[in-house]
C-alpha cells in the first residue's frame, strides 16, 4: 500500500481576472486514464491532482510519474482531497462506481460508467486523429525537404556536368576553329591550296561544334515540353551517349508512355541520365542495356552494364562512396515519384539498377495532371 496522499489546503478564491483551474482526480490509469492525462496535461485550465490505480504496471502510471502527478493505489484517498472539483472514474470497476454514486460533497462532480467511457474514447479518438495528422505532416515535410535537397543537388550536378561538356567539347572545338581560321588567313596568299584545306577542316570542325551545342541544349531540355515525349528523348540521348563515350547501348521498351504523368517522365529521364553518367565515370563498361516496362499499374526501369561493379556492403557503410557512385540521387529521384529503387552490384560482374514506380490511371486521378 502506497502512503496516503497529503491533503491540500482549503480552497482559496481565485484572484480577480485570473480564470480558476479545474482540479481533476482520475480513477484508473489504463487506456482511459492515459488518454485523459495526455489531453489534460496540456490544458492550462485543468490540473490533475491525483491518479488512483491498483496495477503497478498500468500504462498511465509511468505517464503520471513523468508529469509529476501523485499516484495512489487506494481510490478512496481521492475522496479525501480537499481541493478537487471533478472525479472521473475510468477504472471499469462496478464496485468503485457504486461507491462513488453514494459520495456527495458540495462542489464536487463525479463522472463514471458509460459517460466516462464515452469521454475517454472521444479523447482517445482525438489523440489518434492528431497523431495521424502529425504523421502525415511529417511525411510530407520530409518529402518536401527531400525534394528541395534533391532539386538543389540535381541543379548543381547538371551545371557541373554541362560545364564539363562545354569545356571538353564545344569550347575546345570552337577554339580549334578559331585557330585554323587565323592560320588560313596567313596562308591565303602564300599557299592558297593549304588555306583552302584548312578552311574545309574548319568547316567540318564547326559542324561538330554545332552538333555538340545542340546536345548541350537537349540535355537542358531533354523532353519536348509541348508533347512531353519520353521515348524519343531517351532514344536520342542513348544514341548521343554511344557516339560520345563509345559505350554500346541497347534500349528495350514495352507499353505506352501516354499513361505516364509529365513529372514522372522528367524524373525517369533524369534517373537514366544519372545512371549512365555513373557508368561512364566509374564502370569501365563496354555495353549498357536500358529497359522500360510500362503497364497500367506499374512502371519498371532496368539499367544494367557489364562494367567492373563494386561491393555493395562497402558502399552502404560509407556515405561518401554512397554519394560518389551516384546511388543516393537515383534512389531519391525514385522516391520523389512514389517509387522504389534497388541496386545490385558485384565486383567484376557489373551493376544493375531496377526502379519500380506504381502508376495510377489518369481517369481516376483527382488532379488530372501531376
Amino acid at each position: 500500500m502506497m502512503p496516503a496522499i497529503q491533503l491540500k489546503s482549503p480552497r482559496q478564491l481565485p484572484k480577480a481576472g485570473v480564470p480558476s483551474s479545474t482540479h481533476v482526480a482520475i480513477i484508473g490509469a489504463g487506456r482511459g486514464g492515459t488518454a485523459l492525462m495526455e489531453i489534460f496535461a496540456t490544458d492550462p485550465l485543468v490540473k490533475i491532482v491525483c491518479v488512483a490505480e491498483v496495477q503497478k504496471n498500468a500504462p498511465g502510471v509511468e505517464l503520471a510519474k513523468r508529469l509529476g502527478i501523485p499516484v495512489t493505489r487506494d481510490y478512496r484517498q481521492l475522496l479525501d482531497i480537499e481541493r478537487v472539483d471533478l472525479i472521473i472514474d475510468v477504472s471499469g470497476d462496478t464496485k468503485v462506481w457504486e461507491l462513488l454514486q453514494d459520495f456527495h460533497r458540495m462542489g464536487v462532480t463525479i463522472i463514471g460508467g458509460a459517460s466516462a467511457k464515452f469521454i475517454w474514447e472521444l479523447i482517445e479518438a482525438r489523440i489518434r486523429a492528431t497523431s495521424d495528422i502529425e504523421k502525415t505532416l511529417n511525411k510530407y515535410q520530409s518529402l518536401y525537404r527531400l525534394y528541395v535537397k534533391e532539386t538543389g543537388v540535381a541543379v548543381t550536378e547538371e551545371r557541373t556536368r554541362i560545364a564539363c561538356e562545354m569545356h571538353d567539347g564545344l569550347v575546345q572545338n570552337l577554339a580549334g576553329v578559331n585557330f585554323k581560321l587565323d592560320l588560313s588567313l596567313q596562308l591565303i596568299r602564300k599557299d592558297p591550296k593549304a588555306s583552302l584545306a584548312i578552311l574545309r577542316e574548319s568547316k567540318a570542325q564547326l559542324k561538330l561544334a554545332i552538333h555538340e551545342a545542340r546536345q548541350v541544349i537537349f540535355n537542358l531540355r531533354p523532353l519536348h515540353y509541348d508533347k512531353m515525349e519520353l521515348l524519343p528523348a531517351l532514344t536520342n540521348y542513348l544514341t548521343s551517349y554511344e557516339t560520345q563515350y563509345h559505350i554500346k547501348t541497347q534500349f528495350h521498351v514495352s507499353g505506352d508512355e501516354q499513361i505516364l504523368f509529365p513529372r514522372t517522365k522528367i524524373f525517369l529521364f533524369r534517373i537514366v541520365q544519372e545512371a549512365l553518367s555513373n557508368v561512364e565515370r566509374h564502370a569501365k563498361a563496354t555495353r549498357v542495356i536500358v529497359g522500360l516496362d510500362i503497364d497500367p499499374k506499374r512502371l519498371r526501369v532496368t539499367i544494367g552494364d557489364n562494367g567492373v561493379g563494386f561491393d555493395m556492403d562497402t558502399v552502404l557503410r560509407d556515405p561518401d562512396k554512397w554519394d560518389h557512385f551516384g546511388i543516393r540521387g537515383i534512389l531519391e529521384r525514385a522516391r520523389l515519384v512514389g517509387g522504389e529503387g534497388k541496386i545490385k552490384s558485384k565486383k567484376g560482374r557489373g551493376t544493375t539498377i531496377v526502379v519500380n514506380i506504381p502508376l495510377v490511371k489518369k481517369e481516376t486521378t483527382a488532379h488530372g495532371k501531376d
